[in-house]
């Protein structure tokens, strides 16, 4: 990683400006289908706040700080979630980015993993922008592993705390920590399903 480590009041301030951002611009009230299949009665739509220039930098020094903690080289995860995650990451200093095919191509490289080329045992940090169930990224992860790499981590731009977080845990099983920068209850404290 390129980029020098941030300061414990600059990520503090990161943190404040992305959960500021996820507050204003990502939560959606309302009824609405997850991806899970689950109904609920708000939304958040992380893309709306991370893909603002102000909130994508501070995703960035958070997740790098991540990736310089767990000591991963490359940041990924699954289409299309992960993509700007990653790539927040990536402009913030970590040395590769990757996207986790839910299927492989037919034609082309046939690759799993699109991105820079990743070496055998490269440690990896898995990120996703919202966690609910946590089923994709429990696939990516197994994914990454299963592609020889090593799982540094995984991280979460928000975790809409519905047991996602400990299907994750529970996946990674061996330590490997789990990190949300940001939880629902921090961004609409007043939920009806608290």
């Amino acid at each position: 990683m390129d980029a020098p480590a941030e300061s414990t009041s600059d990520l503090a301030g990161a943190r404040a400006r992305l959960l500021g951002a996820l507050r204003e611009h990502a939560l959606v009230l309302g009824e609405v289908t997850l991806t899970s299949g689950r109904t609920a009665q708000y939304y958040v739509d992380a893309k709306r706040a991370i893909l603002l220039p102000d909130a994508f930098a501070a995703l960035g020094a958070l997740l790098a700080e991540q990736a310089r903690t767990c000591r991963a080289s490359a940041v990924g995860g699954v289409p299309i979630s992960a993509i700007p995650v990653a790539c927040a990451a990536l402009g913030a200093g970590v040395a590769k980015a990757f996207i986790v095919r839910k299927e492989r191509k037919a034609h082309g490289l046939q690759r799993w993993i699109e991105g820079p080329p990743l070496q055998p045992g490269e440690r990896c940090l898995v990120v996703e922008d919202v966690v609910t169930t946590g089923g994709s990224t429990i696939e990516a992860l197994q994914r990454v592993r299963a592609e020889g790499l090593v799982v540094a981590g995984v991280a979460t731009v928000l975790d809409r705390l519905a047991g996602g977080g400990e299907a994750i845990r529970t996946a990674l099983g061996d330590g490997t920590p789990y990190v949300a920068l940001a939880t629902i209850d921090e961004v609409y404290p007043e939920r009806p399903d608290r």
